[in-house]
């Protein structure tokens, strides 16, 4: 080889690129996920398979061998996160709960307000049902898992009221409060009597049994948010004014000072 033509090999070998770094700087860089994101991931995941199976066959009909299943993990996993079954429970619970009654509160504060003092029965009534069936409707799968779930416990004395009265007492009281300032004549037995009925038909409606459907052959849906919306809130109103309206009248005919 010349002298010139090693030059010129040198030059040449100076101005190439290395071709370790061109490799290195060509394959994507993969950042290891962080620890708190893998355990937030799988939280979601036991507690969303967990809010299914208990919307479906309630606390104790399933165990954390079935969670676990569910999700596609050992149940050492589950307990890895959580004490028990019912620590399983009271975080599904915890998870919703706090977001529809906020949710609630919010609506009747805001109603309360736009009111002015002269609340109307339906107007209290749309503020707390129509709120609530609207995160039902617009919320996802996981949501309508949650409302079935509540449906059950509104209507296990066993163990769901102790459930319910401790998540749910204050936004119910806040209705109860702006129903009383609609309808300032009723006794508030008749008040609460009527919460007791239209709390009945909403969780039904969230349960979505498919009862409804078949006994109209179709012609209505049990997982139809937006019928029930339409229709409840004006409905129950109509059945409040109207009992307090006729048992005001049956107590003035049997009133010795009529």
């Amino acid at each position: 080889m010349t002298d010139v033509s090693v030059i010129e090999s040198a030059r040449r070998f100076q101005d190439a690129p290395d071709r370790l770094e061109v490799q290195v700087m060509s394959t994507p860089v993969r950042t290891p996920r962080r620890k708190a994101e893998q355990r937030a991931e799988s939280l979601e995941q036991i507690l969303d398979a967990a809010e299914e199976l208990f919307s479906k066959h309630g606390l104790h009909g399933v165990t954390v061998k079935d969670i676990a299943d569910k999700v596609g993990v050992h149940k050492s996993l589950v307990h890895y996160y959580f004490e028990d079954k019912q620590d399983v429970f009271d975080k599904v619970m915890a998870r919703r709960a706090p977001v529809t009654s906020g949710r609630r509160m919010e609506a009747l504060d805001a109603y309360e307000k736009a009111a002015n003092g002269k609340p109307t029965v339906e107007g209290a009534l749309r503020a707390f049902l129509d709120t609530d069936l609207d995160t039902y409707s617009t919320g996802g799968e996981g949501w309508r898992y949650f409302g079935a779930l509540g449906a059950q416990l509104n209507n296990t004395p066993a163990w769901g009221a102790e459930v319910m009265d401790r998540l749910f007492d204050p936004v119910v009281l806040r209705l109860i409060g702006l129903l009383k300032q609609a309808m300032p004549g009723c006794p508030e037995e008749d008040i609460f009597w009527g919460y007791h009925f239209t709390t009945g038909a909403l969780t039904l409606s969230l349960a979505r049994t498919g009862r409804i459907d078949h006994l109209s052959g179709g012609l209505c849906r049990s997982d139809d948010f937006e019928a029930i919306k339409a229709r409840m809130a004006t409905f129950m109103a109509h059945g409040f004014v109207g009992m307090c309206e006729s048992r005001a009248a049956e107590r003035r005919k049997t009133s010795p000072d009529e």
